[in-house]
């Protein structure tokens, strides 16, 4: 039997990336997915998002697992277009018992309109938010809610933000307030035996970490850096000697969160990071 045998995982931004790797493990370990991801580009947004070959290609790695999985297009902005992608899973599927809000951008730059700034706070924190909310009807007793964070979550918030832009500052309120939204639902759903948690890792091995709006934001002196410019930056963040972690890295602690062996682990958020916030003194 595996870790989540007989459960049902909703996750958002499964197309590709994080959301296929948590997608993956979660169905080796005998959970049923759904998938849901936007299968679009976004204008504000300086790299391009998954498409809907890259959620069926998530779909095609969840059955290999041997595992039933419902793919659905929505934006995570509309609820009503979330709700309805959430209810027709659940009633394929069964039940749910593991949410993981985990759509999000980072259009970084200071070059950015202030657009970026609605975009990013629409979908990391509304997104976040409309998928809780879509699910909690679906949710009984030991269901787990895993927020995906970051390890921006637990740096200070004040500062000069300029020279990465309104999409990072936008980024950076986001994770920030879903601090306090884990630390609040958590208590008030305890009573029902369900659970609230985060995840929050450092730089993970994405395309929203590797593309060329990042590279000219953390090496502005290089007309065109490349990745090996800005590895030895990446890697400086941590205290161990790693410019980033893998999106498997993440999902082994989303795995860990989802089953029953975290049963009384609520309100928990748990660091990824290779040692990045106690590099700072936080």
């Amino acid at each position: 039997m595996g870790r989540v045998a007989g459960k049902v995982a909703l996750i958002t931004g499964a197309g590709r990336g994080q959301g296929r790797s948590h997608a993956v493990r979660l169905a080796e370990e005998g959970a049923d997915i759904i998938a849901v991801d936007l299968c679009e580009d976004i204008a504000s947004v300086p790299y391009p998002m998954a498409g809907s070959g890259d959620l069926e290609e998530t779909a095609r790695l969840v059955e290999k697992a041997g595992r039933r999985i419902v793919t659905r297009v929505a934006d995570v902005r509309d609820r009503d277009a979330l709700k309805a992608a959430v209810d027709e899973g659940v009633a394929e599927l069964g039940r749910l018992d593991v949410v993981i809000p985990n759509a999000g951008i980072l259009p970084i730059g200071a070059g950015r309109p202030i657009g970026a700034f609605a975009d990013t706070v629409d979908i990391n924190l509304g997104g976040v938010m409309n998928t809780v909310h879509a699910a909690l009807p679906h949710l009984g007793e030991g269901a787990s809610i895993i927020v995906i964070g970051s390890m921006t979550a637990l740096q200070p918030g004040h500062g000069d933000v300029s020279p990465a832009g309104p999409g990072f500052a936008a980024y950076r309120f986001a994770k920030h307030t879903l601090v306090e939204y884990v630390n609040t639902l958590s208590q008030l759903v305890a009573g029902a035996g369900q659970r609230v948690n985060a995840v929050h890792p450092t730089n993970v091995d994405t395309h929203m970490l590797l593309n060329d709006a990042v590279y000219k934001t953390f090496r502005p002196d290089l007309d065109e850096p490349t990745r090996e410019d800005v590895d030895p930056i990446f890697t400086g963040l941590q205290s161990m000697p790693i410019p980033f972690v893998n999106p498997i890295d993440v999902s082994h602690a989303v795995v860990y969160l989802a089953s029953d062996e975290s049963r009384y682990v609520t309100g928990l958020h748990l660091k990824v990071d290779g040692g990045a916030i106690v590099k700072q003194g936080l």
